[in-house]
C-alpha cells in the first residue's frame, strides 16, 4: 500500500462512513450469517486455512457481503483489488488479472478480486474472468443481489463456492447500533439512543445493516457536542425522522400492528379498493415487513377471492413473488404493486375455496368409496383379469371430446362441489360446467348412472387400451 492509499485510509477510518468505519476485520467480529460462520465451515475454513477457491456471494443489500471479501483479503497476507460491475470493462477485468500475475512473480502475494453487482457484467466480462479463476492466479470473491443461476455464467458459478446471506435480524441489527454507540471507530460513548428511536432504525434497515447505520450517523451527527461533557448525546424518535426525512412508521412487525396491517391489506384487495390495498403495502414495506410475506398472501388471495373469475390472477401473483426473487427490494415493488393492482381491480370470486373445502370435508366425514372398476389402473399383468379398465371411454375419440360415463365413487354421484359465481369469467365457465355435468351424468339423469349412454359397438376393448 502507497503513502496516498495509506493516508486515505487512516481518513476513512476516522471521518468516513459509519458503515465503513466498524467493518469487521475478521469473521468473529461479523454480525448475522450464522450459518456461513460456524466452526468447519466452508468460509471460515477459506479465510483461516488461506485457499484459494473462488466465492460468489448472493444476499440482499446490507448484509456483509463487502465485508466478507474484506475479510477474506485481509487473511494470509493477500492483496486486495476491488472491481464494481456497474463501471469497470473488459480491459479493466484484464488489466485487474495482468497485476495480479505480475504481484505473485514479483511478492508471491495472491490477489483476492472484489467484483461487487457482478450480476452487471456481460458474459464476455465474465467469460474474462475464467483463465484467472481457474488456475487459482486470483481468488475471486463476487457479490450479487440477484440470483446467480440466472445472472452468472454456468462456467464461472461452477469455479466458485457459491454463498448465500440471509438479512439480518433485528437483534443483529441492535448488536451493530450498540456496537456503533460503544466503539471508538463509532460513537466512543458519546451518544445515546431512546428505545422508540432504535425500534425506528430497525424499522428503516429492513434486514440492512448499512441502512441502518447510515440512519444511525445521519441523527448521531445532528446532536452529538449538543450535551455537556459528562454525558452523551441523546437521540430520540423525532431526530431520528428528521435526520432521515422519513415519518415512523406505526407498526410491530411482531405484533398486533402486523395483523391488523396485513388483514386491512387483504380485505381492501378482496373488496377491490386498489388504492388502500397499496397504502398498506407501502406501509409493510416502509415497516420492513419481509416482503415475502406479502407476496404469498397475495398468492393465496389469487385462488381464494379472485379464483376463475379471473384465471390470470394466479400466474400475475406468482410472477410478482418470482420477480422479488430475482431482483429484489427496492425493484420488486413495482412487480408487487402491479399484482396488488390487478388483484383488486379483478372480479372475485371464492367459489375454488368452497368447492376444495366441501370436498374436504367429505372426505374427512367418511363420504369416498371405491374408485368405480372402468377408471383404475390397467397398465399392469392381470389388472384385465380384474376388471380394471373395462369399459373405460376415451374422451378424445368422442365428439367435443367428452362422453358420458361415471367419474365419481357411487357414494359421490351427483355431488357438486363447484358452484361458479356470476363475475368474470366464471359467468361463462357456468354454462361450460352445466354442459359438462349433464353430458356425463346423461341428459334427464342429473344423479348420473353408469352406462346409461350407449357405447359403441367394440369400442370397450379398443378404448380399454387407453385405461392408465
Amino acid at each position: 500500500m502507497n503513502l496516498f492509499d495509506a493516508g486515505l485510509e487512516r481518513a476513512l477510518a476516522t471521518s468516513g462512513p459509519l458503515a465503513a468505519r466498524l467493518r469487521p476485520r475478521t469473521l468473529d467480529d461479523v454480525v448475522g450469517q450464522r450459518h456461513l460462520l460456524a466452526a468447519g465451515s466452508p468460509l471460515r475454513r477459506l479465510v483461516e486455512g488461506g485457499g484459494t477457491t473462488s466465492v460468489l456471494l448472493w444476499g440482499p443489500p446490507g448484509t456483509g457481503k463487502t465485508t466478507l471479501a474484506h475479510v477474506i483479503a485481509g487473511s494470509g497476507q493477500r492483496r486486495f483489488r476491488e472491481l464494481s460491475a456497474v463501471t469497470a470493462g473488459v480491459k479493466d477485468v484484464r488489466a485487474a488479472i495482468d497485476e495480479a500475475r505480475d504481484t505473485l512473480a514479483v511478492s508471491g502475494a495472491r490477489t483476492v478480486l472484489f467484483i461487487d453487482e457482478v450480476h452487471r457484467f456481460t458474459r464476455t466480462q465474465q467469460d474474462a474472468l475464467l483463465p484467472a479463476v481457474e488456475n487459482g492466479l486470483v481468488t475471486l470473491v463476487a457479490a450479487t443481489t440477484e440470483n446467480p443461476f440466472f445472472a452468472v455464467v454456468a462456467p464461472l458459478l461452477s469455479r466458485s463456492l457459491l454463498l448465500t446471506l440471509e438479512p439480518l435480524t433485528d437483534d443483529d441489527i441492535r448488536t451493530l447500533i450498540s456496537r456503533a454507540l460503544a466503539d471508538p471507530r463509532g460513537y466512543g460513548g458519546r451518544l445515546a439512543l431512546d428505545d422508540d428511536a432504535v425500534d425506528h432504525v430497525l424499522r428503516l434497515a429492513g434486514g440492512d445493516a448499512r441502512r441502518a447505520l447510515t440512519a444511525l450517523q445521519a441523527a448521531g451527527d445532528a446532536v452529538v457536542g449538543t450535551a455537556g461533557a459528562d454525558a452523551p448525546a441523546r437521540v430520540d424518535l423525532a431526530t431520528v425522522e428528521q435526520a432521515v426525512n422519513r415519518a415512523a412508521v406505526r407498526y410491530d412487525r411482531a405484533g398486533d400492528q402486523h395483523y391488523d396491517v396485513a388483514s386491512a391489506f387483504i380485505k381492501s384487495i378482496r373488496g377491490g379498493d386498489a388504492d388502500a390495498a397499496l397504502h398498506y403495502l407501502a406501509r409493510m414495506l416502509e415497516a420492513g415487513e419481509d416482503p415475502r410475506f406479502v407476496a404469498r398472501r397475495m398468492i393465496i388471495l389469487a385462488s381464494e377471492d379472485v379464483g376463475l373469475a379471473e384465471p390470470g390472477a394466479l400466474g400475475v401473483a406468482v410472477a410478482a413473488a418470482q420477480a422479488l426473487e430475482l431482483v429484489g427490494l427496492p425493484e420488486a415493488r413495482l412487480a408487487l404493486a402491479q399484482a396488488v393492482i390487478h388483484l383488486a381491480l379483478a372480479p372475485k370470486s371464492n367459489a375454488v375455496i368452497r368447492a376444495v373445502d366441501a370436498a374436504i370435508a367429505d372426505v374427512r366425514a367418511g363420504r369416498a368409496g371405491p374408485v368405480p372398476t372402468h377408471l383404475r389402473d390397467a397398465h399392469y399383468p392381470g389388472a384385465g383379469r380384474l376388471g380394471h379398465g373395462g369399459g373405460y371411454r376415451y374422451p378424445h375419440d368422442h365428439p367435443g371430446g367428452v362422453v358420458g360415463q361415471q367419474y365419481a365413487p357411487d357414494p359421490l354421484v351427483g355431488r357438486d362441489y363447484y358452484q361458479p359465481g356470476a363475475n368474470g369469467f366464471e359467468s361463462r365457465a357456468s354454462q361450460r360446467l352445466a354442459f359438462l355435468r349433464a353430458t356425463l351424468r346423461g341428459a334427464g339423469h342429473p344423479t348420473g348412472a353408469h352406462g346409461d349412454v350407449d357405447e359403441p359397438a367394440g369400442a370397450s376393448g379398443h378404448e380399454a387400451g387407453r385405461a392408465r
